[in-house]
Formats: structure tokens, sequence, C-alpha cells
């Protein structure tokens, strides 16, 4: 589900990236709410574009399956 990134705020989430991602723009932030299970996801290229949301659940799902490979396949 996409929603609009919510400004960083006492209320809202606030976005981080890696310390590994070198400073540039290529990245993938994520955010937190505590008030709120879910995890927040937006493109560090256009911070003021949607994120997308994930329940907690789900979030751990997702890395689940990519931990075991799941999404794993050969384009050739």
């Amino acid at each position: 589900m996409t929603h609009p990134s919510p400004a960083a705020s006492t209320t809202g989430p606030i976005f981080r990236k890696s310390s590994y991602s070198g400073g540039d723009d290529n990245c993938v932030e994520v955010a937190a709410l505590l008030s709120v299970p879910a995890a927040y996801f937006r493109d560090s290229k256009d911070r003021s574009g949607p994120s997308l949301s994930f329940t907690a659940e789900a979030h751990t799902s997702f890395i689940a399956a990519v931990a075991t490979g799941e999404f794993d396949f050969d384009l050739l």
C-alpha cells in the first residue's frame, strides 16, 4: 500500500538510511512508528514522494522469504 510520506516529526515516522549507503541518494530509507506497528519505506531520491507501509507481520514475513530464497529466480 502506498501513502504520502509523512513529515518527520514527533508524530510521524522519522526516516533513516543505512550508514553503509555511502551518503548517496540511491538508497531506501526506513522508518517506524511506536504508536502504529508498521514499517515505512521510501526512495531517498524522492523524500517528498510516497512511501510504502507494511504491518510488522508482513515485513517479518517478507524478510524471512528473502532470507530463504523464495524470490530468487533465474532471468535466463
